[in-house]
């Protein structure tokens, strides 16, 4: 990251050196942000940082709208004849693996193959973890390879971001509607971040779990939908992830034993689980399941071993020779169920304890702070063969594999953020109504679909009610809004930090009456207004009592007494900003926001009169401000002294 103005990089640079380290600024990001990319070379991206190629007239004339599953296809269309990636080795494995993002490469490999007009090039990065599933490729999968210890550069780890009041009451109502022993799809960020924290609550001590829920009168405003659609108790089950990203919130469910419902990727396999035919103890019972439903013959073929070696039925150490079943010491048994003295023996020496080759977790790229590569880089091997990489076709979509997905994603909670909601129940999550894109559709779209095609699945759409906009505070919930990102056919569940509401199925005047519900209180009457005019809500309808205090003072008035109990902290798991970075980046983002407003930036400069030293000083020291020079820096240190000066006086009046 490289900031802009004065304040931004005197921020920013110190930040970066300590955390980002040695990696590597990409030649052409630098170029487009200078812009003095050369006129032959054109970066086309489909997915940006949210909201930081807003300005960037190259970024935006050359972004392609596109699902991420069609992103392989959208590559071969144009031709593309170089393919670059980043692999991880391991002493003990023969192959590579694609490590980070198996997403889009696996696409390619299997839809190109070995082609003299198309080079794959691997660069080997020992920093990488060494991930499974099916990210282990052969070496000679790639045509060129670069291994060298200067490519050995730390990974791309973005920091953890803060959780604020409004973002941990999102995530405690989204907590409510995950179902035990069903699969679990997260974004990264502070919204994600703020449903695990809440998810491990509920595990970890469900006691004051549900006491925090009395105190906020959840059961009364949304027990239906909740006892109807999630669950409040323990994860005893545990959930499966399937997620495009691996975000490092999972680290913390895996670790808390939340996640750890394992999937298998045989289809018979699969249902007999869920049916509880059978368990992941193995027994003969196991074995006579599999024959009734004919997945094994009662004569074991080279098939029928392979499958049930596989899968940890039978044993390491027993080997198939021409219908043979032979053990360590030459002992040979014959591989047939209907011969009972056979199946005896073969029951009593040849029977594995536990299923193996399950999963808790499948995954196209993950991406997350340093603590969470440190943490895959320690884990056991036979814990990180848990984790299954795979192809972001494979991950995102049903097609090709729907029979084994529909199994593996019972319960399925698909989970993601929103920008703004229309009361007819369509989301804008990637652009802005004036066209320019702010991040892009990523796996959103394939996975609110899909929530619809799953009996059992929904669609959790997190949004935060309000924004700021040219330093005016608007509701994030609108009569109508110029671009769409999920059509409201395709409504579920939305959640903002005011509650649930619940829209699949429901008549255009239900579904504006529950976002009205949901939203900010400031905003309520005009969106009863509009929703009344255009004839989508019925005249005499007024917001219910318990939804007429939706304020911001009336949630920070919630988490302040939750707090004071050491419950919901700001950085609930850790973070890679020093204390003074906190507060500034609080300071950087008000002034952000009050920068559009000459009246308010003159208002500052005057109230900054002998705001300086004291309290102030670590903060000015930190951007270098604490005995500025030029006319600039005396500027931007009166700004930061005075919105400092803003934040304290707030903070000594909540006590």
């Amino acid at each position: 990251p490289r900031g802009k103005s004065l304040l931004e990089r005197r921020f920013l640079e110190p930040f970066a050196e300590r955390v980002f380290g040695d990696y590597p600024d990409p030649e052409f990001h630098l170029d487009r942000e200078q812009d003095r990319l050369p006129p032959n070379v054109r970066v086309i991206e489909f997915y940006l940082p949210a909201g930081k190629q807003l300005n960037s007239h190259h970024t935006q004339e050359n972004y392609v709208s596109a699902n991420y599953t069609h992103v392989a296809r959208d590559l071969l269309d144009v031709g593309i004849n170089v393919i670059a990636q980043l692999v991880a080795v391991d002493k003990d494995e023969e192959g590579f693996s694609l490590s980070c993002n198996s997403d889009i490469s696996l696409d390619l490999m299997a839809a190109l193959g070995k082609r003299d007009d198309l080079a794959f090039v691997a660069q080997v990065n020992r920093n990488l973890p060494f991930m499974y599933g099916d990210a282990v490729v052969a070496r000679d999968s790639f045509d060129l390879v670069l291994d060298d210890p200067c490519f050995d550069h730390r990974i791309f780890a973005p920091p953890r971001m803060p959780v604020s009041d409004a973002d941990h009451m999102i995530g405690l109502y989204a907590s409510t509607l995950i179902k035990d022993g069903g699969e679990l799809q997260v974004g990264i960020g502070a919204l994600g971040d703020a449903l695990v924290y809440s998810m491990l609550l509920r595990h970890q001590d469900n006691d004051v779990y549900a006491d925090v829920l009395r105190d906020l009168g959840v059961e009364e405003k949304f027990g239906t939908v909740i006892r109807k659609k999630g669950d409040m108790s323990r994860f005893n089950k545990g959930l499966f992830g399937a997620t495009e990203m691996f975000v490092d919130s999972f680290m913390h469910l895996i670790d808390a034993g939340i996640m750890k419902r394992r999937v298998y990727d045989h289809a018979i396999l699969q249902r007999l689980l869920n049916e509880g035919a059978i368990t992941e103890d193995v027994t003969a019972e196991t074995l006579y399941h599999l024959l009734e439903r004919r997945a094994i013959n009662p004569r074991f073929t080279a098939k029928d071993f392979r499958f049930l070696k596989a899968f940890g039925i039978l044993r390491e150490g027993v080997e198939y020779d021409d219908g043979y079943l032979v053990l360590e010491d030459g002992t040979r048994i014959e591989a047939d169920l209907n011969q009972e003295a056979s199946a005896d023996h073969l029951f009593a020496r040849c029977l594995g304890k536990r299923m193996a080759n399950g999963a808790i977790v499948h995954g196209a790229f993950f991406l997350g702070p340093q603590a969470f590569y440190d943490w895959l880089n320690a884990m056991p091997k036979e814990m990180r063969r848990l984790i299954h990489m795979k192809s972001v076709t494979r991950v995102n979509q049903l097609y090709g594999h729907e029979e084994l997905d529909r199994l593996h994603r019972k319960d399925a909670r698909f989970v993601n953020t929103a920008m703004m909601m229309t009361l007819f129940g369509g989301a804008a999550s990637d652009q802005l109504a004036d066209g320019r894109v702010v991040s892009g559709v990523g796996g959103q779209y394939n996975f609110v679909a899909m929530a619809h095609a799953l009996p059992d699945g929904h669609s959790l759409l997190q949004l935060r009610s309000t924004r700021t906009e040219r330093g005016r505070m608007r509701s994030s919930i609108v009569f109508n809004y110029g671009h769409i990102t999920i059509p409201r056919h395709l409504r579920d569940i939305v959640i903002t930090e005011y509650g649930i509401a619940d829209l699949r199925g429901k008549t255009d005047s239900e579904v504006a009456a529950a976002l009205i519900e949901v939203a900010d209180s400031r905003f309520q009457n005009a969106l009863i207004r509009e929703a009344q005019q255009a004839g989508k809500l019925r005249k005499g309808y007024k917001v219910p009592g318990q939804f007429r205090n939706n304020y911001p003072e009336t949630i920070q008035a919630h988490m302040a007494r939750l707090r004071s109990g050491g419950l919901f902290p700001t950085l609930p798991f850790g973070t890679d900003f020093t204390d003074e970075e906190l507060v500034l980046g609080k300071v950087l983002k008000s002034l952000k926001n009050k920068a559009a407003s000459k009246r308010r930036i003159l208002q500052l400069l005057l109230r900054s009169a002998g705001r300086s030293g004291g309290a102030l000083e670590p903060y000015l020291r930190r951007m270098g401000l604490e005995a500025p020079k030029t006319l600039e820096e005396r500027l931007y240190a009166r700004l930061l002294g005075a919105e400092l000066g803003s934040l304290m006086s707030s903070w000594t009046k909540k006590g």
